[in-house]
């Protein structure tokens, strides 16, 4: 299992997959906004993912964005 945490204060501009499916080590799961720049955030492993964000949330530092189990 693993956590994928923000790395910035960021706009959750796009999400690109869905709750439940499965992705592979570097899919992008979401698209985060930043000063005008789009940030894409990929899986680190194989597996399931479980969403924490939705588009229009704002997330911080090290909030948790994805679980993937």
């Amino acid at each position: 299992m693993s956590e994928i945490h923000a790395e910035m204060v960021a706009n959750v501009w796009k999400v690109v997959v869905a709750e439940g499916d499965t992705v592979s080590d570097g899919d992008t799961l979401v698209i985060l906004e930043s000063m005008k720049m789009e940030i894409p955030v990929v899986a680190e492993d194989d597996g399931v993912v479980t969403l924490k964000v939705a588009e229009g949330d704002v997330v911080q530092e090290g909030d948790l964005i994805a679980v993937i189990a």
